[in-house]
């Protein structure tokens, strides 16, 4: 079987009201992710297959370098806060993150769910499949684990040391995937309308 070496996909890029979605030219959006509304994504960020960040009552704010894996699911609550992930974060596949603050170097893992109000500071990590609940914070060090989460144990530098290299390393593979993407002549993202607030 034969398959096309080029082809027309982008992602999905919808304002809310007037407010358009805002990604910096080095981001990468993959085709099948959603971004609606107000959203910041910053430099060398990744967005990645068949996620949806969703700004439309609140605002979505996601640092430089930042990665959000497969399926992953970021929105808001109109009467709490928006969500806000800072710099070299790492979102696991499949993720559900609301309403939250995920700080510089926090870690999530896999179907993680992390609740309106909750808090992952930087170089803390929430395992995969726990289930933070509303307006619990998980210190910097922490690894927290299980439904609903709690504390577990302190993370060892080798481990952190480990952790780590998973920000950079998506930023680099979201790098690679826009090059190859333009290369085939993919769609692009509608980038006169991003940005222009």
């Amino acid at each position: 079987m034969s398959y096309p070496r080029t082809y027309d996909a982008a992602p999905l890029i919808l304002p809310y009201g007037d407010c358009w979605p805002r990604i910096a030219e080095t981001a990468f959006v993959a085709p099948g992710a959603a971004i609606v509304g107000d959203v910041e994504i910053g430099a060398e960020s990744s967005v990645w297959f068949n996620c949806t960040v969703r700004g439309d009552e609140q605002s979505v704010r996601i640092g430089a370098r930042s990665n959000l894996q497969d399926g992953t699911v970021v929105h808001v609550n109109s009467k709490v806060q928006g969500t806000i992930i800072g710099d070299d974060v790492t979102v696991g596949h499949m993720a559900m993150i609301h309403a939250c603050t995920l700080e510089d170097w926090a870690y999530v893992g896999m179907s993680a769910v992390i609740l309106d109000g909750a808090r992952v500071e930087s170089r803390a990590m929430l395992a995969a499949g726990a289930l933070l609940t509303p307006g619990k914070v998980v210190r910097s060090g922490e690894l927290w684990a299980g439904r609903p989460a709690k504390f577990m144990r302190r993370i060892e530098p080798e481990e952190w040391a480990r952790f780590s290299t998973t920000a950079g390393n998506y930023a680099e593979r979201g790098r690679r995937y826009r090059e190859r993407m333009a290369d085939l002549g993919a769609g692009e993202t509608p980038r006169a309308r991003i940005g222009a607030g």
